[in-house]
């Protein structure tokens, strides 16, 4: 029972090593305590507002992906455009090209059919021109006289005429 009631002695002693104990922390132990709480406290506010600003730039970085993203898809979109429009541009040239080399071709024939035309006819009035010199050299050796022979002659040689 003596523990359930202690000595006066026992009071005061636990008492005067209570304050002393409470004055060493006082004086060489609490203020290390203290002044590592706040170290601590300063470390994690920092981690905090580390952690809340790298939030601040996640979000930044993301609207500047984002406005990149929409930039790129914009210069695609106008690249694909002037593709198309230099695609078809190229097209009409080509048909361009092409109609004019089909009619300066058309143009040519046309000329040399023109040009051959020309010359058949030549050669056609030459034949007959000798066709008709023929005649005559041979209606004059015959008998110049005789109208009903020189008629029977001309169309005699006229029946001979091949033209070539």
């Amino acid at each position: 029972m003596e523990l359930l009631t202690p000595g006066i002695g026992l009071i005061f002693w636990m008492t005067i090593i209570f304050i002393i104990v409470l004055l060493i922390l006082g004086k060489w132990g609490w203020p290390v305590l203290i002044i590592g709480i706040k170290k601590r406290e300063e470390d994690i506010r920092n981690s905090l507002q580390a952690a809340k600003n790298a939030q601040e730039e996640m979000k930044q970085l993301k609207l500047d992906n984002e406005q990149l993203l929409l930039e790129a898809k914009k210069e695609r979109d106008q690249l694909l455009k002037d593709a198309k429009q230099v695609k078809e541009k190229i097209i009409e040239d080509a048909k361009q090209q092409a109609t004019l080399e089909s009619d300066k071709i058309i143009r040519e024939a046309r000329e040399n059919i023109q040009a051959e035309k020309r010359q058949a006819v030549e050669d056609l009035k030459k034949q007959v021109s000798l066709f008709s010199i023929e005649i005559a050299e041979k209606i004059l050796k015959q008998e110049l006289s005789d109208k009903q022979r020189s008629e029977q002659i001309i169309s005699q040689e006229m029946q001979n005429i091949n033209f070539k």
